[in-house]
């Protein structure tokens, strides 16, 4: 790979932005730094954890293989039961309930939606306030959870606000998507950007990652207003508008061709999900 000052002058961005890029290459075990020799690409892109966790299962089946073995069970019975019980276990995943609480509506709402499709559980968004409020809505919601969810920079409060519940509370990570980062970095200097979402905690979030990157000289105006005459004056002689996953509808239909739209986007970090699913099969058992 080219040092990050070759790409960061290549790309015309940020040093920082390529650095950041590369760590988070290299953690997902595709890129591999080598003191003095410089970046490469991993031949087999799959994370040693990973191929230590394939050996500790392979381990477990053999062991399994060796006992069914042992009683004389024909092989496609093993097979058969661990398939059934690969089922029970989906099936009870589906059954559970959970709620997701988050700073921002917004971020609730994505989030949870993650959740439900990597977990099959049924989870419910909720905020902070949500729980400082506790309408009936919210006790009912946390009365069905068999666990609550929140990020790991909030889990201290939210252990306090719900504690009368005697709920288990999982931490997850987040983390900005880099592919939206990469591409907000790769316009010229002098264009004009808007950002539009909901809620505004969320738009101090994502000024914090764009910071983090090191895009803090981005001519970007920031704004969650819901009137559309002012929203359309916003956008005359912006070049690019980033929105959040909550605007994107509304925002597109009020944009001109000739402006770009670009959907900012946040991802929970894989390692938390296997991780939650871990402890949910562990709760189950």
């Amino acid at each position: 790979m080219p040092t990050e000052r070759e790409l960061a002058k290549k790309l015309r961005i940020s040093r920082n932005t390529i650095s950041n890029a590369y760590k988070e290459l290299e953690s997902d075990g595709i890129l591999k730094s080598y003191q003095g020799r410089g970046t490469f690409v991993v031949e087999e892109v799959i994370p040693w954890k990973d191929k230590d966790t394939n050996n500790k299962i392979l381990k477990f089946v053999d062991m399994a293989l060796e006992e069914a073995m042992s009683v004389n069970m024909d092989m496609e019975e093993l097979l058969d039961i661990v398939k059934k019980r690969i089922e029970e276990k989906k099936h009870a995943m589906m059954r559970m309930e959970a709620c997701y609480v988050e700073c921002n509506i917004e971020q609730s709402k994505m989030f949870t939606k993650q959740l439900s499709k990597h977990t099959n559980m049924n989870v419910y968004p909720l905020t902070i306030n949500d729980l400082k409020e506790k309408n009936e809505t919210t006790m009912a919601k946390l009365e069905k959870a068999k666990v609550i969810i929140s990020t790991f920079n909030h889990i201290g409060e939210v252990k306090e606000l719900t504690k009368e519940y005697n709920k288990e509370v999982f931490g997850v990570a987040i983390t900005p998507d880099i592919e939206t980062i990469v591409k907000i970095a790769r316009y010229p200097e002098k264009t004009k950007f808007l950002f539009v979402c909901i809620s505004e905690k969320f738009m101090y979030k994502i000024k914090g990652a764009l910071e983090m990157a090191g895009l803090d000289n981005l001519d970007i105006e920031y704004t969650n207003e819901i009137d559309k005459k002012q929203l359309q004056d916003m956008i005359e002689g912006k070049d690019v508008v980033i929105v959040s996953p909550g605007r994107h509808k509304e925002i597109e239909e009020l944009i001109d061709k000739k402006v770009e739209i670009i959907k900012f986007l946040y991802s929970l970090d894989d390692g938390s999900l296997k991780n939650l699913k871990a402890k949910m099969i562990d709760i189950q058992a």
